[in-house]
């Protein structure tokens, strides 16, 4: 089994103090942004290389993301300008006669942290009521009051 498909330890802090802790896909390291949502239940690989999602940590809010991979036809511009991916279950084994890679090995070549098996559906609930907040996505530190003393700063 590949290192992608352990189970990497990796943690999602936001400012307010709250921290989400789920499996890493992707590339690992630190990711710093304001943590965003997306109600789309398709159309993850759009998202992912929308330049509007520039600098942000976009939480998917659709269950399982990853099912159809990844093509070339469907990239809204030429790079990935987000800073990191969260979805509640990532799909591993794509299923699509248009898939060139699952979305684990696209985040990983584009550098990209993605978190998947936390509660989306609480965190997307957070942002709604307390409004936009910035966030760390890692994978290398993983102590609680580190990762939110960095998303306050």
């Amino acid at each position: 089994m590949s290192k992608s498909h352990t189970n990497r330890p990796a943690k999602l802090a936001l400012s307010d103090g709250t921290v989400y802790s789920g499996t890493a896909f992707g590339a690992e390291g630190e990711a710093y942004g304001e943590v965003v949502f997306n109600t789309s239940m398709t159309g993850y690989q759009e998202i992912l290389t929308d330049p509007s999602y520039c600098g942000q940590i976009v939480t998917m809010t659709y269950p399982l993301i990853g099912n159809y991979g990844v093509n070339p036809e469907d990239v809204e511009s030429g790079s990935l300008s987000l800073r990191g991916f969260v979805c509640r279950e990532l799909c591993r084994t794509p299923s699509n006669f248009r898939s060139t890679m699952p979305l684990d090995q696209y985040l990983r070549e584009a550098g990209i942290i993605g978190l998947e098996g936390i509660d989306t559906r609480a965190l997307v609930r957070r942002i709604r009521i307390h409004g936009a907040m910035t966030g760390v996505l890692s994978t290398t530190d993983l102590d609680d009051k580190s990762l939110v003393e960095k998303a306050q700063n």
